[in-house]
């Protein structure tokens, strides 16, 4: 079994991927519009302006794979009740991706150290995504 996080966004999810692409050090291995659909029905369901909107998209980060979507706006509902929880056991890579994932975002929690770890912290980032980061000691 595995579990994969899931992200759905109200038309931002291209921008969104990209920045965690670059931000997480990952690679998008799929992409596809709801215009790009094998499905034709899919594309005519969806209103005109929302047909070059994301369908599914794949960002693998090791071997962790993220995924989402543009969520059809009378379905979109913003993220609640989960955040995206990255463990890491380098502090500088740590504050690298709070600060980025930060930038434009609302820190929750500073990035600090905590009877569990040697850094965490929580934020949303500017697409609506909750994140924590937590860092263990490097060796």
């Amino acid at each position: 079994m595995q579990l994969n996080p899931y992200l759905m966004f109200n038309g931002q999810c291209e921008a969104a991927f990209k920045f965690y692409e670059q931000c997480l050090g990952g690679k998008i291995t799929t992409m596809m519009t709801y215009a790009e659909s094998p499905e034709s029905p899919m594309a005519d369901q969806v209103p005109p302006e929302w047909r070059n909107q994301i369908l599914h998209v794949g960002l693998m980060i090791g071997d962790q794979e993220l995924m989402g979507s543009d969520s059809l706006p009378e379905y979109y509902e913003e993220t609640k009740g989960f955040s995206v929880s990255i463990s890491l056991n380098d502090p500088v890579e740590a504050e690298r991706i709070f600060h980025t994932l930060a930038e434009n975002g609302t820190v929750r929690m500073p990035l600090q150290q905590t009877f569990w770890a040697y850094r965490f912290g929580m934020l949303v980032d500017q697409f609506g995504i909750p994140w924590m980061i937590n860092c263990d000691q490097a060796a």
